[in-house]
Formats: structure tokens, sequence, C-alpha cells
């Protein structure tokens, strides 16, 4: 007997034109949550000092992307089919690249960095240009900034961004851990956006992903939303019902740009091996935050299913303030971790909880060696586990205010709101909870990332 989570027999009662009609209600009309962790890179440097081989490794030199591509052109071309090969037999509801796309070595060298850009099918717009992300409170001497706009290929900022970047230039030197940190944010400044066939861009139309699963196709930043997310551990009657929202390819992403950092590594790339790795870790690290491995966190599917049966009816509020309440809070969970670890980087405080648990190597023993199937059944099983508990200290630590009010619109309601400021107001209690919870999964956050690189470390 098919049974939910709740312990209900609901197969005769579960149209499945009705869930699926519910779960596109719910996630095209809930707002764009495509960034897991805000600036990744905050995170990024507190795990990768506590791995030796990362932090203490000297430095590598810079090198431009189509010095590397001129250099590797032939072992390019084999590696990237490979890793098609790889993608189509081991990724689920995978969209085969078109062959059109193959990265061919010996092509005109003035477009050899478009075709790159066009096999591992990113932005074409992205410009990747040489740059480290600096540290919260760094003084950059006059002249060596790079702007944000030459950085990224977002036309619209969601948010004030106060991060800073260094240029770089080809032949200067850089510390590894620079490097990895810097390009672990870079996936979130626009090469996985208006890739999909309804998105209006030539890409999209030739790029062969199909139409956009789930999300909105008119919003800039929701369209990364697929590439970001991994719902593996949904319940089957979801699957059943909405099989869309199995096209989720992290995993994709995470092998493509782990195989071209191992590549170049070997190949005396150490520069866009480490840069490669960047890019691939920042999808592991998205992986741990819960609500990117679950759709509705703290919704059962019983309760999907009596919002979606009074929606049918007429009654949009409960499904409204279902959707609204799950988006709050994760946004509420992204803003305080952001404004408490910015806080600790501005004020020289090492001993902060959040990144204290990035560093904490205590769990790092149990975990198995990397694997292909890690990011699925290792990150995000973790990431779906804490869902639901997530969500309710969110409830338990957070006012009502922010997490629990429909008519409240996380930041856009108060677009310059920092919760890490307003709970340091609370009572100490809800502090010492949500300071419990962020911890909890920056230690995750912090594991996961040191078992990725550990793989890229063996001989």
């Amino acid at each position: 007997m098919p049974l939910t989570s709740a312990g209900m027999n609901l197969k005769p009662l579960i149209p499945s034109r009705t869930l699926q009609r519910l779960m596109l209600v719910a996630l095209l009309c809930a707002p764009p949550l495509a960034a897991a962790w805000s600036d990744h890179a905050l995170g990024t440097w507190q795990a990768l000092a506590a791995l030796p081989a990362i932090a203490g490794a000297p430095p590598v030199t810079v090198e431009s992307l189509d010095t590397f591509l001129a250099a590797e052109d032939q072992g390019l071309q084999a590696l990237l089919e490979q890793e098609e090969q790889w993608a189509r037999r081991n990724v689920p509801v995978y969209p085969p690249r078109p062959d059109a796309l193959q990265f061919k070595a010996g092509g005109p060298p003035a477009t050899r960095r478009q075709r790159f850009v066009a096999a591992l099918r990113i932005n074409p717009d992205c410009q990747l240009p040489l740059f480290l992300q600096t540290r919260p409170g760094t003084q950059l001497p006059a002249g060596s900034s790079l702007p944000w706009t030459q950085v990224t290929t977002l036309r619209h900022e969601t948010t004030a961004r106060d991060t800073q970047y260094l240029r770089l230039h080809e032949g200067d030197r850089a510390a590894v851990l620079e490097v990895v940190a810097s390009a672990s944010d870079e996936p979130d400044y626009g090469m996985d956006i208006g890739l999909w066939g309804d998105n209006g861009t030539p890409e999209g139309r030739s790029y062969g992903f199909g139409t956009q699963p789930f999300g909105d196709p008119a919003l800039e930043i929701s369209t990364q939303a697929p590439f970001h997310m991994g719902f593996f551990h949904e319940s089957w009657i979801i699957y059943k019902a909405a099989g869309f929202l199995r096209r989720t390819y992290p995993e994709y992403r995470i092998h493509l740009y782990r195989s071209l950092a191992a590549y170049a590594l070997k190949t005396g790339h150490p520069y866009w091996g480490w840069r490669f790795a960047g890019w691939a870790l920042h999808y592991v690290q998205d992986l741990t935050q819960p609500y990117h491995a679950d759709v509705l966190p703290g919704v059962s599917t019983a309760r999907m299913l009596g919002v979606n049966a009074l929606d049918m009816a007429g009654l949009h509020g409960p499904k409204d303030r279902a959707i609204r309440l799950v988006s709050n809070r994760h946004l509420a969970l992204e803003n305080y971790q952001y404004h408490r670890m910015r806080d600790a980087y501005l004020h020289k405080n090492p001993i902060d909880a959040l990144l204290r648990a990035a560093r904490d190597t205590s769990a790092d023993a149990a975990q198995a060696p990397w694997s292909d199937a890690s990011p699925r059944q290792v990150v995000s099983q973790q990431a779906y586990d804490w869902a639901d508990r997530t969500d309710r200290m969110l409830e338990h630590a957070l006012p009502a205010k922010y997490i629990s009010d429909p008519a409240y619109v996380f930041e856009q309601t108060e677009p310059a709101i920092d919760l890490f400021a307003v709970l340091q107001r609370a009572p100490q209690n809800r502090q010492d909870d949500m300071t419990q919870l962020v911890s909890a999964l920056m230690q995750h956050f912090g594991t996961q990332s040191r078992v990725f690189m550990a793989s890229l470390l063996k001989p």
C-alpha cells in the first residue's frame, strides 16, 4: 500500500494533474531563489583554511583562459567528449549536448574560447576575467580593483554588493586558497543564466537543455535554479505527478568542472586547475543548503494536497501563504549567514561560531571519500534530512515578522534588512538557537567542501 510520510493512503485521492498543478503553481509563483549560500567565498576561505594541502600550497602562476585553451586544444577535445558520454550514462534525465557544440581541436584560434564556452553550455557573455575576490575590510591599492560589471553577466542586481575584486594579470602569482575561494562564488555571476529554450536567448535555443523545468523563465536569476538545486529525495508521489522536478543538474556541473580541474592540474596549468575546482565546489556547497534539496521544507505531502484542494475550490490564501513563508525562510537563512560572516571578517573575529564551524574538521574522518555518487547520496541527502528541522528552528529562533507573516516579502518589504543585526537585539536564547542551527549547516558546508577538494589532491 503506497504511503506518504504522514502514513496516509493517498493513492486514490491524488489525480496526478492536481498534484502537478500544485507543484507547478508553487514553483512558478515562488520568488526566484537560485542562490544557496550568499557569497560562497566567505565560507570557502574558512573551510579550506583547515585543509593544509590547500592553505599551505605554494602560489600558482596566473594564466589566461586563452593561453590554457591554446596549449590544451587536443586534450580538451578528448576530455569534453568523455564528459559528455559520462553525463549521458550517469545523469538521470540528462539533456544531451547537441553534436554541433562538440569542442574540436584545430579550429580557428579566434573562436577557440567561444567554442569552449559553447561546449560547456554556459552563458556566452561570461567574460571570465583574471581576478581574486578580497575579504571584507580589505583595502585595495588605487587602480587595482575590478568593477563588478566586469565579473558578472547579470543585468539586474537584487542586493547591494559590497564585495571587492582584485584585478589580476597573466604572470601574476596567486595563493591557491584565494583562487579556489574566489572561483567558488563565480557560478552565481551568471554562468547558468538564460540557458533554457524558453529564456529568449540564442544560447537557450542552441544548447539543447529544453524548456526551463521550474521557476519563471522571464526572470533573469531564476533561470539558473535547476543547475544549482538537487531535488533527489522527494516522495515517489511527487515525482509521479511532477516529473519535471527530476530535471536538476548540479551533478552534471560538478563532474564536468572536477574533470577539467583534474586535467588542468595534471597537464601543468595549476591556476585553471584550482579555478575549475572552485567552480565545481560551488555546486557541492549549494547542495548543502536544505532549501536547495527539498522543494518545500516544512510542508508535508499531505499538507500540499490539502492546500491545493482549497486552491482548486477558489480559496487561494493557504497556498499563497505556504509559498511565501517557505520563500521568506529560505532568504532569511541566507541573509543571516551572509551578514554574520561578513561582520566577523570586518571585525577580524576568527572565533565567530559560523567561521569556526566552517573550519571544524571533527566530522571529516567519518565521511566516505568523494565519488560520483556523493552529490546525490551524501551531500544533498544530508541537506534534505535537515530541511524540516531547519524550517522548524528558523520558526522558533527568528521574529515572526520575517518568517511567519505572509504579508512580509523578505528583502522587498525591507530591502536593506540585516537579520544578524536584528537578532542581536533579540533574547539570548533566540540568538543561541540561530547560532546553533547555522553553525551546524556551516559545518556541513565545510566538511563536504574538504571531502570534495581532497579528491583532487590524491596523486
